[in-house]
């Protein structure tokens, strides 16, 4: 397992200095979300920016995850909007683009997996009518993603359509790919009551793809530094362990970009007793 971190705990930075500062700190992998002030990729200069994040990651031996997870990036006005969900079948085209751009990132940079969810349902529709929807716009990005040679990491996050691990076998079952496989983000299983973690863990054992990690209390979908939350981190290593999860694991704390560097420095620390301990 490698320590990891997400860009989006260091939007004030520019990503350069992100990416050093998080390397200096001794962080292995990084998550890069793709924003206007990351690899954007509707911007003019891309290939440029893309050559120079490649040069970043070998100069400094660190792994990659792509982030999908910027707020305001396809439309200006409305969160996370449009969704594979949305209505609108021209606005989820754009975002079915969008994560192809994105499977376009991955394939340049060799990184560990695409990272995606499945957005909030804001009209009325039958469930399984919603998981169909979900489903298709899935298939594509899949096919899409095969022909890379990149493998998706598909995250339930409280709120949306696909909340829970359960959520996500409800989908698996329309959906079905070697490339296919899951972000699981800790704090989102404390969120949810998917305790103890170790045990949901377990059954997804050669799907994981991506951790997304941080402190959580129960029943509240707020991304906490360490030991400002509820969780089990003992149980959460020895579940990571027994799967043999080897690969990120990615900060997540987009609230705290305010006080990146101290936040980076002390999650690092934080992570790296996690992993040492028998």
């Amino acid at each position: 397992m490698k320590p990891g971190y997400n860009t989006n705990g260091l939007a004030f930075h520019r990503w350069d200095d992100a990416i050093q500062l998080l390397a200096e700190t001794g962080y292995q992998s990084v998550a890069l979300t793709v924003d206007h002030y990351c690899l954007n990729p509707y911007a003019d200069d891309l290939d440029l920016r893309l050559q120079e994040m490649q040069v970043l990651l070998q100069k400094y031996q660190l792994s990659s995850v792509i982030e999908t997870g910027a707020r305001f990036l396809l439309d200006p006005r409305e969160k996370h909007e449009p969704t594979l969900l949305t209505g609108d079948p021209t606005a989820r085209a754009r975002r079915i683009d969008f994560l192809k751009r994105c499977v376009d990132l991955a394939a340049v940079l060799k990184s560990d997996a695409v990272s995606f969810w499945a957005g909030q349902l804001k009209q009325d529709l039958p469930r399984e009518a919603a998981l169909e929807r979900l489903a298709e716009g899935c298939r594509e990005v899949i096919t899409y993603a095969a022909e890379k040679e990149v493998r998706l990491a598909f995250e339930p996050e409280p709120g949306m359509l696909i909340e829970t691990l359960q959520d996500f076998s409800e989908l698996d079952e329309r959906v079905s790919h070697p490339c296919w496989g899951l972000t699981v983000d800790i704090g989102h299983l404390q969120c949810m009551g998917e305790l103890p973690i170790s045990q949901y863990l377990a059954p997804w054992k050669d799907r994981i793809f991506n951790i997304h990690i941080e402190d959580m209390v129960r029943g509240e979908h707020d991304h906490l530094r360490f030991g400002a939350g509820e969780i089990d981190f003992v149980d959460v290593m020895q579940g990571l362990r027994q799967i043999e999860y080897p690969g990120g694991l990615h900060v997540e704390l987009s609230r705290h970009s305010h006080m990146a560097p101290q936040v980076v420095r002390e999650s690092f620390e934080f992570l790296t007793n996690l992993l040492q301990a028998d």
